[in-house]
């Protein structure tokens, strides 16, 4: 009888062992699907994120395709209007040019003539003056302005009684404004 306990124990050993072999394969068998599974979704997740990168990388070359395609436009587009700005002024002065040559072509002999002709010369002058100023040209107004250099331009300095120093008491060539821009600064003279 004592031994019938051992064999029991002894024959309960190995069906525990197997019990738990069992159970040990079965969670490996959960842990490798787990892995599989986990493995799958994974990949899936890379598969995801790469198709996302692409897609990205695709975006940025199109937008950098879009943006020299816009930069090159944009340099062409500067060149001809650097080109051609001066198109319009020049198609208002087209006018005052053919005046001109009618004057110079005219053939002044008597007196009455060249009244006339100095008349005409006039009313071009008042044409062309008149196209300058609508496109924005202003003759500045110098003497007996104080001096300025961002509007004059000094020559000369002289002695005046009648202006106090620093004060443009002469004016050898006009300046002109372009709108609010110094065109071409006045050349003076200056009290000194």
């Amino acid at each position: 009888m004592n031994n019938e306990p051992m064999d029991q124990e002894r024959s309960e050993e190995p069906q525990a062992s197997a019990e738990n072999t069992a159970q040990d394969a079965g969670l490996n068998d959960t842990v490798n699907e787990q892995e599989e599974n986990l493995s799958a979704q994974e990949n899936s997740e890379i598969t995801r994120l790469r198709a996302e990168a692409e897609e990205h990388q695709q975006r940025l070359l199109r937008v950098q395709a879009d943006f020299d395609n816009f930069r090159r436009r944009t340099l062409k587009e500067k060149e001809e209007l650097g080109k051609y700005a001066s198109a319009k002024l020049i198609t208002e002065l087209l006018p005052v040019f053919d005046n001109f040559e009618r004057a110079l072509a005219a053939n002044v002999q008597e007196q009455s003539e060249q009244a006339s002709f100095v008349k005409g010369v006039e009313m071009i002058f008042r044409q062309l003056d008149g196209v300058l100023q609508a496109e924005g040209l202003k003759a500045m107004e110098s003497v007996g302005q104080p001096f300025n250099p961002e509007f004059h331009q000094a020559i000369m300095q002289v002695e005046s009684d009648e202006y106090e120093e620093g004060i443009v008491v002469e004016e050898v060539q006009k300046g002109y404004l372009l709108k609010d821009k110094v065109l071409r600064p006045a050349m003076v003279k200056v009290s000194g």
